[in-house]
């Protein structure tokens, strides 16, 4: 019996269009992804995936490896600027009792676990090609697509998995830009202090707030949220110059971590972003996942996430052989308003953050809210 779906185009390889591969493969479907990188990326900064992202690995088939690769822990600690305990939370276990409540990684250990999967799995993957256009024939059930090489191929469905910016979205009409929630981020890497065994989040300081997770049994990623300012309004210095100073007056493992630092230490910045679509997030038979659909600042730590849970329920969907009319109507049914819900209550607790003083704010209770809803299967 033949397919609606046989032969499909996952546009970019990051974490969802990975983890979309990887489902789609399990269940025996022809996948070509085109990514834009001639080889994956060696360095990068840290990543927190939570219980509900480590189901989603464990449904592709990689999670033992991606655990391996990271550090779990089963609690926050939440600090005061000077170091000292305000509360010790226990993570819920939004992946299910047989999994971590959440993980420090790597991004680009995420990623070689998963691209070595990808390769693995039998995916045709094309590196160092753009999608440069795009055409939906309804009258040969197919999409006809232009990549950046000249060359064309047809496709029964195309997945954009090609980031905030996407390339695919604007060539589908989508209109739906990043915006500003008004912060930035500073993120560096360096070795774990032997007393960091969880994730820690340090409010009351100079800055919006300040954070570090373990990310394997000798390294660590550590970040600063700030103001959103060019890099330019601090001067000649180099980004751990920068990142070091913004850091003072923060105190704990902070001053380990600080002293640690070097010209040579990793730091990664920039403009905290959130991206909401009006509408469905697809049109014809293309459609959008990951950051493409729905991008969030990380105070629900839920990017990485919801990228996975939407790779996961494509391929399980694209299982039952669906008419693609049908599978996009209950993508977006199972889809819309779990990644919506993050991205709206993210984009929330900025804005309290940014006016702690608002009339009504209470982070505490949206984000056990929205912890709450995402321990419910996706």
């Amino acid at each position: 019996m033949s397919r609606s779906v046989s032969r499909v185009l996952v546009v970019g390889g990051g974490t969802a269009g990975s983890v979309a591969t990887l489902a789609m493969r399990r269940n025996g479907i022809d996948v070509v992804l085109a990514e834009r990188q001639c080889a994956w990326p060696t360095l990068g900064h840290g990543i927190t995936l939570q219980g509900n992202a480590l189901k989603a690995l464990e449904q592709v088939g990689v999670v033992e490896d991606i655990l391996k690769a990271g550090y779990p822990w089963d609690h926050v600690q939440f600090r005061t600027a000077g170091g000292d305990l305000i509360s010790d939370m226990a993570m819920p276990p939004m992946g299910g009792d047989d999994l971590p409540p959440g993980m420090g990684s790597m991004r680009f250990h995420l990623q070689r676990v998963l691209s070595t999967a990808v390769d693995a799995s039998g995916a045709d993957v094309r590196m160092d090609l753009c999608v440069s256009g795009i055409e939906d024939d309804s009258s040969a059930d197919a999409v006809l697509v232009t990549f950046s090489d000249g060359s064309k191929d047809q496709f029964d469905l195309v997945v954009g998995a090609d980031g905030i910016r996407s390339t695919v979205r604007r060539l589908i009409g989508i209109e739906a830009e990043p915006q500003s929630v008004g912060m930035s981020i500073f993120r560096m890497e360096g070795p774990r202090p032997d007393l960091m065994t969880c994730s820690q989040i340090f409010y009351g300081g100079p800055r919006y707030k300040a954070g570090f997770t373990p990310t394997s049994p000798d390294r660590m990623y550590a970040y600063i949220i700030d103001d959103d300012r060019p890099l330019s309004d601090y001067g000649p210095r180099s980004l751990p110059e920068v990142m070091s100073e913004r850091a003072e007056g923060y105190h704990g493992l902070w001053d380990d971590i600080r002293a640690a630092m070097g010209p040579d230490t990793l730091v990664d910045y920039r403009t905290l972003e959130a991206l909401r679509i009006d509408g469905p997030w697809h049109r014809g038979r293309v459609l959008l996942i990951g950051d493409a659909a729905h991008a969030c600042p990380p105070m629900l730590a839920q990017g990485a996430a919801m990228a996975t849970e939407d790779g996961a329920v494509l391929g399980e969907l694209l299982s039952q052989d669906h008419a693609v009319e049908t599978l996009l109507d209950l993508f977006m049914q199972r889809r819309r308003a779990r990644a919506e819900m993050v991205v709206e209550n993210s984009v929330q607790l900025a804005r309290w953050e940014l006016a702690p003083e608002t009339p009504g704010a209470d982070p505490a209770a949206l984000m056990g809210h929205s912890m709450a809803v995402l321990a419910q299967p996706f």
